[in-house]
């Protein structure tokens, strides 16, 4: 695993991570894509990010792999997958697999951190997400949770100084406000 140093400082800034959910109520599907597209745009016109990390998991992070490629088309800007482990969508649904491998073919660059799963090869993937980024953009449907994966890596980008921005569709948060 290698970060680009500049002057003995990790190039961060210039790089975002994603997490989310993996289960997206239907009605929050549109909104949230719509959400992504505008903040990745967002990111490269006023901070200048051009380099994006999502851990290829279902839900979310395809959604947000899917966000990514799709700017590219416009804007000079990279997909970097970081990958659990081999064999990550064995057992998914084949609709799943495909959109995987699309994304996978697509992606600037892809890296395995495991030949195979481990029990805590999903955090390790995140860790190192959050270690090459100076943004995480998030799909947390509650900010108090204390346990899964989203809310892991959210705690663990904020300890490690990343600036969050939370994505959530605005008909989500205007229940919560209730």
């Amino acid at each position: 695993m290698s970060i680009k140093r500049k002057g003995g400082c990790a190039m961060r800034k210039n790089a975002c991570c994603f997490t989310g959910h993996r289960e997206i109520p239907p009605e929050d599907r549109e909104p949230l894509r719509a959400a992504l597209l505008s903040e990745i745009q967002r990111l490269y016109a006023e901070k200048g990010v051009t380099e994006f990390y999502t851990g290829g998991a279902r839900g979310f992070d395809t959604m947000a792999a899917e966000a990514v490629l799709k700017i590219r088309e416009a804007l000079p800007v990279r997909l970097h997958l970081i990958l659990p482990c081999k064999g990550q969508s064995d057992r998914w649904h084949f609709a799943e697999k495909r959109r995987y491998r699309e994304i996978l073919n697509q992606a600037d660059t892809a890296e395995f951190l495991f030949e195979r799963y481990t029990p805590d090869c999903m955090l390790r993937r995140d860790d190192a997400m959050v270690a090459r980024s100076g943004y995480c953009v998030c799909y947390l449907r509650d900010p108090a949770a204390k346990r899964g994966g989203t809310a892991y890596t959210v705690r663990r980008a904020k300890k490690e100084g990343l600036e969050i921005i939370h994505l959530i569709p605005v008909e989500v948060e205007q229940l919560t406000l209730l």
